[in-house]
């Protein structure tokens, strides 16, 4: 299946390859922020291990088939989602570059090494063309399957902040010559995949133009939404830490004092109790009366004359 003497086949594979290196090329600002800050902060590594995986499938396909177009773009992504891995393993923590490492021996040496054993020692001529095919072609549909969780999280925030508009315009043009070119070679293993990778285009760029104006639809930034939670949840635990450490204490002088924790309020409020109010005169005990005084008489004494 060479495609150089098929002139129309050969320019639809010529704007594919042109279409999926702009689309390769896409996380370059990425990885350059990765150099400058000398830290791969929250990014994950899982994208591109899956990429370049896709990328060798098809690789080891155009080799079967003599697919040169399908052979030159995807020798070029697994050259350049191998840089991105390498650039990300120098920066990453070591509990990220660990997981990568491991990620990269089972997916992209161990699966992928034994199912190129497989069919070279096990199966021959076309039929091991078309298992290499149908395996990439599921594995294709796995990976168009991703922009999901980016349309959900547009629908989420009303916002496209984390979709951009050049992005999901060339995934979707390179979905469309690609689809056209297996037509054009009547190769459904090419063609069938980027069906479902046109649909999430459009979708994508559908969603660009309902939440492009951010003011308009009442977008939220997933920063902001992020911050303000995080905020109530430090507020809220304030409160609740302040409302634990309150203890009241009387002291020597009959005052209340309350005492607040030293981290929420370190002043104390002092409250005096008043002493009880008089009862009334009609309420009030009687009052004890003296025993009365006993005269005891003296004895007279009688003058005898």
């Amino acid at each position: 299946m060479v495609t150089v003497g098929h002139p129309l086949v050969f320019a639809v594979g010529i704007l594919g390859n042109i279409l999926s290196f702009l689309v390769t090329l896409a996380p370059v600002p990425t990885f350059y922020r990765v150099y400058k800050k000398k830290s791969t902060e929250s990014f994950q590594s899982v994208p591109y291990v899956v990429a370049l995986l896709s990328a060798m499938l098809w690789l080891y396909y155009a080799l079967l088939s003599t697919d040169v177009l399908l052979l030159s773009i995807n020798a070029i992504a697994c050259v350049v989602e191998s840089v991105y891995l390498a650039i990300y393993l120098v920066y990453a923590p070591k509990d990220a570059m660990v997981f990568t490492m491991k990620l990269l021996c089972i997916m992209n040496m161990g699966l992928f090494g034994a199912m190129v054993a497989f069919l070279q020692f096990s199966v021959e001529g076309q039929r091991r063309v078309s298992i290499a095919g149908g395996i990439g072609a599921a594995f294709a549909l796995a990976v168009f399957v991703a922009p999901l969780a980016i349309i959900r999280q547009v629908i989420r925030t009303k916002s496209v902040e984390f979709m951009p508009f050049w992005l999901s315009f060339f995934l979707t043009i390179s979905a469309v010559a690609w689809f056209f070119y297996g037509l054009l070679l009547k190769d459904l293993f090419v063609a069938m995949p980027n069906v479902l990778g046109l649909l999430f285009g459009l979708a994508q760029m559908g969603l660009y133009f309902v939440y492009r104006n951010p003011k308009k639809n009442g977008a939220v930034s997933e920063m902001q939404v992020v911050a303000q939670a995080a905020a109530d949840a430090e507020k809220e635990q304030q409160q609740a830490h302040q409302q634990a450490h309150v203890a009241a204490t009387l002291d020597a002088d009959g005052e209340v004092r309350t005492s607040a924790d030293d981290g929420a309020n370190k002043d104390d409020v002092v409250v005096d109790i008043m002493p009880p109010l008089p009862l009334p005169a009609e309420r009030a005990p009687p009052l004890a009366l003296a025993p009365p005084a006993v005269i005891i008489p003296q004895p007279r004494t009688v003058e005898v004359v």
